[in-house]
């Protein structure tokens, strides 16, 4: 639904350049909530900006529903009518919602149908038919001085609506949002992604927004991708950066000769008392160091850290009867000690 090939931007002031995007591929499915995850600065609202060409790419090429945006641009007042058809077909909720302060809600969602053409009966009957999607026809009459910031976004979302659009797309829409007004927002997006077909793609720094709603994930840095799959096959990646996000757990190796292991569960095995079963099967004490359990996606997901006794040679077995019970099993390595030098500095640096 929503494809970039080698999407590139480069920002140009006083004679400097900046890189905001370096030749991003990214590929959305139709259906599915699609999350971009990052630090700030990492390109991650320049992504979104251009993927319906609120910024023009540098370089690239961006292809939504089919159509490729990128080719609509600089080819006339014909090109300029077909690129504004293609984006009323991409819908978009912004972080500060954007609303006019002197309109009414219900006028606030009219005001894309107006753009667009629609009689006032029309316009009217459309919007509290969205008002009422997103649980506020009581407030079609109310101004935005009169919401909450949960209700703001409600009626952002409605307004993005307006065209019928096969794409949302979402600009860090619950980071100006206390955590129970986030679950019901992200709640909302998920219930609009099931019952309307929307495709999804949403920019956050909000790990627990991907745990919560996304079916895939993309984590940014520099202006790149370095890390993507659906949730499920990230958090069964060893070394997987945003599966290590998701699910943190720690925990050093109690002494040498030890072997510590990552262990990942999912679904079912998520219930089975498989560690307790290991222990019996092979007579070995295994200790625990920690352990994160969550639901993502609908789905039951932990992640432990244990350690075996004796080295990893010792452990062969063990460790293959866990991958046998489905779990993704990862081997810790242990951390280089740190050098007199690098204590000194440390000391020195926590001293200041």
């Amino acid at each position: 639904m929503i494809t970039t090939t080698g999407l590139t931007k480069v920002y140009r002031s006083r004679g400097r350049e900046v890189t905001a995007l370096d030749g991003v591929d990214l590929h959305v499915k139709e259906g599915e909530v699609y999350g971009v995850i990052g630090q700030s600065g990492a390109g991650k609202s320049s992504l979104i900006r251009c993927v319906n060409l609120l910024e023009r790419p540098t370089a690239g090429t961006v292809t939504v529903n089919g159509r490729e945006l990128t080719a609509l641009v600089g080819r006339g007042a014909r090109a300029g009518k077909e690129l504004r058809e293609a984006r009323s077909r991409i819908g978009m909720v912004f972080q500060h919602f954007n609303l006019l302060s002197s309109r009414s809600v219900r006028d606030n969602v009219e005001l894309p149908l107006e753009i667009l053409g629609l009689s006032g009966r029309e316009r009217t009957r459309k919007a509290l038919e969205l008002l009422d999607l997103v649980g506020l026809s009581d407030k079609a009459k109310a101004y935005p001085g009169q919401l909450s910031g949960g209700q703001k976004q409600r009626v952002g979302i409605a307004r993005a609506l307006a065209g019928d659009p096969k794409v949302l797309l979402s600009d860090e829409a619950t980071s100006a949002l206390d955590p129970e007004t986030t679950r019901s927002i992200l709640e909302l997006l998920r219930d609009l992604n099931r019952r309307l077909g929307l495709t999804v793609l949403l920019i956050t720094h909000e790990m627990d927004v991907v745990k919560t709603v996304c079916d895939s994930a993309a984590l940014m840095e520099n202006g790149r991708i370095v890390e993507s799959g659906t949730v499920s096959e990230l958090l069964a990646t060893p070394g997987s950066q945003l599966a290590t996000a998701l699910f943190p757990v720690g925990g050093d190796a109690s002494g040498p000769g030890r072997t510590v292991v990552d262990v990942t569960f999912h679904g079912d095995a998520a219930t089975r008392p498989v560690i307790s079963q290991l222990s019996r099967t092979y007579n070995i004490d295994i200790s625990i160091l920690g352990a994160a359990m969550d639901t993502v996606a609908g789905k039951q997901v932990g992640r432990m850290r244990i350690e075996l006794p004796g080295p990893f040679e010792e452990n062969v077995v063990p460790i293959g009867f866990l991958r046998e019970q489905g779990l993704q099993v990862g081997i810790v390595e242990p951390a280089e000690p740190t050098k007199p030098a690098d204590r000194a500095t440390t000391v020195k640096e926590g001293a200041k």
